[in-house]
């Protein structure tokens, strides 16, 4: 039997390397095709039955129209968390860390990838529901246009939300590696939790993932609840920005210190 000694082939292996083996995986799974037809599939459907049943004209037609994104950053958000803990559920994580010894390069890897691709299919769902939404408008109620102040880039930042909120899914599945529990703060985090302490502390609000993606990210004008000011829209794909670094950051200092 060949030993390989340091510095040679398998040490060596780079960002490039690594995210090709990051695509093989992913892409060799079926749920993730699901997966992404069902957010394209869903931001569609809510936004015909939202563009349907519109009376206002006044109001603001670009974010109804995007208003299935939640749907969609929920799935992303699962199959971020799901990307990785799979590796470990399988078993798969120590073949990986075999392959490419450098930790940190394997979760930058991965994240880029699974970026990319979450960018992809949300872009399409934004602005496919856009579109659709807006020919489902009743006749008296004209369609909003890509030309039209704000609406292009709330469009493009919206379609950005599922990108980041499937990053965020991919730290803390690195960070907790159990895919019942990872899923669970995900969900119970961003989705539920957060509304909770909105409730109570309504100065949380335009800091929260889902709100920002909603109010911020994918209107043509912020608005404000109340005495709630949303953040404006660089400013909070700045946050979500933010937080998907700081997830992915955690993850991969543990990543790197913890045994596979």
């Amino acid at each position: 039997m060949t030993t390989m000694a340091p510095g040679t082939a398998r040490d060596r292996v780079g960002f490039p390397q690594a995210a090709r083996m990051e695509w093989i995986k992913l892409r060799s799974l079926r749920s993730t095709w699901w997966v992404l037809a069902l957010t394209v599939a869903g931001a569609v459907g809510i936004a015909v039955a939202v563009g349907v049943n519109t009376e206002d004209a006044a109001a603001d037609l670009t974010n109804n129209a995007l208003a299935g994104i939640s749907l969609g950053l929920l799935l992303v958000g699962v199959l971020g968390v799901l990307a990785m803990t799979g590796e470990h559920s399988s078993g798969m994580i120590r073949a990986t860390l075999a392959a490419v010894p450098n930790r940190p390069l394997v979760l930058a890897a991965k994240a880029a990838v699974f970026g990319a691709v979450a960018l992809a299919a949300g872009e399409a769902a934004a602005f496919i529901a856009f579109l659709a939404g807006g020919a489902a408008l009743p006749a008296g109620v004209p369609a909003p246009t890509l030309g039209q102040p704000g609406v292009l880039r709330a469009v493009v930042l919206g379609g950005a939300g599922y990108c980041l909120i499937g990053l965020l899914g991919v730290g803390l599945g690195t960070i907790i590696r159990h895919t019942p529990a990872a899923i669970a703060v995900l969900v119970g985090g961003v989705y539920v939790l957060a509304q909770l302490v909105a409730g109570f502390a309504t100065w949380t609000m335009p800091y929260l993932p889902i709100a920002i993606v909603a109010n911020s990210l994918s209107v043509v004008e912020p608005v404000g609840v109340g005495q709630v000011r949303f953040l404006s829209p660089w400013a909070g794909l700045g946050m979500l920005c933010l937080y998907a670094a700081a997830t992915l950051g955690a993850g991969a200092f543990l990543l790197a210190r913890r045994d596979a």
